[in-house]
């Protein structure tokens, strides 16, 4: 008998969420073929098995949380397809003989290797999790002391009941809300996201700073070339490269945005690995372009696609999240007009695009011209960047923007 055990994943990844059963108990597999689709706090990821064989049990449910180094199923390898092996376990074996009460068939998993020595079915753990209720502390009905999930429900009654001076940590819906609701969970990456964008309101000085650009000549310039570009490279010359490479080149002169705080030491990077934030079906994410600076338009342009299509997909790899140097954020896509983007930390600048919006602008000359304007929004560390260092980041992005020849002639 061989175990499936939650692998390696990553140096920052210990644990998942059970996303997706890809097999069940009697399915005979080859080695290296996938198992079970786990989600983590960054991408969704497939465990592979190391050996050949037939799925006997499966001892974790969807939605159960697991670490590295957990088994979370067994394998038989001499068994053939469609069988479960008849060997009763170290748990099963009295079953047979004290003809015990009859048990569910989502119950029949046992975990029996947890630290804390309680003997209970993936269900009845999860129950007691949502609960807040001690397994240890729950009478197990079944004759061999395993936990099922209405001997967790039985000792919350219980809880409730009695006089305690605490209340369970988690109440019923129709304890806390009088109108229909309706409770999700949620997901292991969206509590990521919750907790890491709360840990840069806490843990950094964020400030905002916002100017406008006239888009009049990167549009023009676009109008242009694209026909050329297109013919040239197989892809469309779009708005992000030319933000990339103005922020790259406002990087180079103002090289505090592109560092990180160590301690009391700045690490301040050089090289350019832009972020390039994208909504994903499972939540936002900030896929790399590697290398930015070394890239020209259409590089960068088949890297933002090709990133953005993985990530719609859920197929990014986790390498093609970890890092970066310096994130931009596009909310004009969705329509949005002006925000404060939230710091990407260890990061310590972000720059925010928004919708373009045709505006009365007054010209040098005193006259009064329709323009395309985008508003920017460039959220910076305090700690480490002065407000003047941030101004003038952003004075020379717009300036490079409505000038756009230069960043062409750059590369």
């Amino acid at each position: 008998m061989k175990e499936i055990i939650i692998p390696e994943l990553a140096e920052s990844i210990t644990e998942g969420t059970i996303a997706e059963w890809l097999v069940k108990p009697g399915d005979k597999i080859e080695q290296g073929d996938p198992v079970v689709e786990l989600e983590t706090d960054k991408v969704n990821v497939e465990v592979n098995s190391d050996y050949a064989g037939v799925i006997v049990e499966v001892l974790a449910e969807e939605g159960d949380d697991v670490s590295v180094g957990d088994t979370i199923a067994k394998l038989d390898e001499n068994a053939e397809a469609g069988t479960v092996s008849s060997e009763p376990t170290k748990e099963e074996a009295p079953a047979k003989e004290e003809a015990a009460e009859p048990v569910k068939a989502e119950e029949t998993a046992e975990e029996t290797s947890q630290d804390d020595g309680v003997v209970a079915s993936p269900a009845a753990r999860k129950r007691a999790r949502e609960l807040g209720i001690d397994l240890s502390k729950v009478k197990a009905q079944d004759p061999l002391g395993r936990v099922r999930p209405e001997d967790v429900d039985a000792a919350n009654n219980a809880a409730k009941s009695a006089p305690a001076p605490s209340a369970p940590k988690a109440a019923t819906t129709e304890q806390q809300f009088e109108k229909p609701v309706k409770i999700e969970k949620m997901s292991r990456r969206r509590q990521t996201i919750a907790k890491r964008l709360v840990e840069a309101q806490h843990n950094s000085a964020m400030l905002t700073t916002f100017n406008e650009v006239d888009m009049s000549a990167v549009m023009n310039l676009r109008k242009e070339r694209q026909e050329g570009f297109v013919a040239k490279n197989d892809i469309k010359l779009g708005f992000m490269s030319f933000f990339t490479k103005a922020s790259v080149a406002a990087l180079k002169e103002f090289p505090l945005l592109n560092a990180e705080i160590s301690g009391t030491d700045l690490i301040i990077k050089e090289y350019y690995d832009i972020g390039i934030a994208v909504s994903a079906p499972g939540g936002l994410v900030v896929p790399v372009v590697r290398d930015a600076d070394k890239l020209g338009f259409a590089g960068i342009e088949k890297e933002i696609v090709d990133l953005g299509t993985k990530a719609q997909e859920n197929k990014l790899g986790i390498d093609e999240l970890q890092g970066g140097s310096f994130t931009i954020t596009n909310g004009g896509i969705f329509g949005s007009m002006l925000s404060t983007p939230i710091l990407n930390t260890p990061q310590v600048g972000i720059l925010g695009m928004h919708n373009i919006v045709k505006r009365a602008v007054v010209m040098p000359d005193d006259s009064i011209e329709v323009r395309p304007m985008m508003y920017l929004a460039l959220s910076y560390d305090h700690r480490i960047v002065d407000g003047k260092e941030a101004v003038q980041f952003l004075v020379r992005i717009k300036e490079m923007l409505e000038d756009p020849y230069d960043l062409l002639l750059q590369g």
